[in-house]
């Protein structure tokens, strides 16, 4: 194998279940031309080299200040050991210095023979899974994801690609004959209300999945799955899932093999105190499964035919009655 292109992410995670079919192994790239305010993945939404601060690891040793070259660790009884993301160039050398682990680098550079060898050691656990490049966007990083989804078909595994669709149709056709399967976001469909809520407008990624539902009816391939995020006060309305529904049923119909309604959940909220960010939706409440039921069957009513292939995904649900069960 001869690599031809280099791939910045920020995480491999094994054993996921919520990324496909079956077990897969999840490869997560860095860089996103979105800044969605829920963003469950704030490490991702750069593309640039970062590191945080891990304060329940710290044992107050003070080597990161010692070794910074740049000064900037922030440090004091109020912030710990913060990196100063106005100084910090993420160059990770404090993070090698750390006798604790309290610091980590949020970009690993991987080739494609790399990266591949890694997924492979998984092969034996997938049993009708496989590998997924999500993110942030793969899509900003054509060459390097096209490349490595192609040798990974090579080596026999189900492929696929996690995208939020805002990118240049160029970067994703690419990509597109290495993939068995698009999970495709399709967040909100009033354009003005993408745009205050992701920092960009829909059109991009209503196009691409027009072109995607043209290229799956003509080709039978590759499979299309839509996912829709229930975020609270932002997506989750009954008008937005209806006219979601309504695209689906009238331009994209029986392309789409599947409709995820995907529950906001809070378990990231740490990731932004890491990088020194503040969460909008960090006091934001669960949705309730009344609630949910609701959405779920709205969406059911709109798309007609294709019920049965809209489901509702999420344990983080709150009863609305203490009887109530998830």
């Amino acid at each position: 194998m001869v690599d031809r292109a280099l791939g910045y992410g920020f995480s491999l995670r094994r054993g996921q279940t919520q990324d496909g079919p079956g077990l897969r192994t999840s490869v997560f790239m860095k860089g996103c031309p979105l800044t969605c305010a829920w963003c469950h993945n704030p490490e991702s939404l750069t593309a640039r080299p970062e590191v945080w601060w891990l304060d329940y690891r710290c044992i107050d040793c003070g080597k990161c200040d010692e070794v910074c070259p740049n000064g900037a660790t922030l440090t004091g009884l109020q912030v710990g050991h913060q990196p100063d993301r106005d100084v910090c160039t993420g160059c990770g050398i404090c993070v090698e210095a750390c006798p604790a682990k309290a610091r980590e680098q949020l970009r690993s550079e991987w080739s494609v023979k790399e990266l591949v060898n890694e997924v492979m050691r998984d092969q034996a656990f997938f049993d009708g899974g496989g590998v997924t490049v999500s993110g942030g966007e793969p899509a900003i990083q054509p060459a390097f994801v096209a490349e490595f989804l192609a040798a990974c078909k090579t080596e026999g595994l189900h492929t696929a690609l996690d995208t939020c669709g805002a990118v240049p149709w160029k970067a994703m056709d690419s990509i597109l004959p290495h993939c068995d399967l698009i999970l495709f976001d399709l967040k909100i469909m009033d354009p003005q209300v993408h745009k205050r809520w992701t920092g960009k407008d829909n059109r991009d990624v209503l196009n691409n999945l027009r072109r995607l539902a043209t290229m799956n009816r003509e080709k039978n391939q590759p499979a299309l799955w839509v996912r829709t995020p229930l975020i609270p006060g932002a997506t989750d309305n009954e008008a937005n899932i209806s006219a979601i529904g309504e695209f689906i049923r009238t331009e994209l119909g029986s392309a789409v093999e599947r409709w995820e309604l995907c529950a906001f959940n809070n378990l990231c909220n740490e990731k932004y105190q890491r990088l020194g960010l503040t969460w909008e939706f960090a006091d934001a409440p669960l949705l309730e499964v009344e609630h949910a039921k609701r959405l779920l069957a709205v969406a059911r009513a709109e798309v007609g035919t294709l019920a049965g292939r809209v489901i509702l995904k999420g344990g983080l649900m709150k009863p609305a009655h203490k009887s109530s069960v998830v």
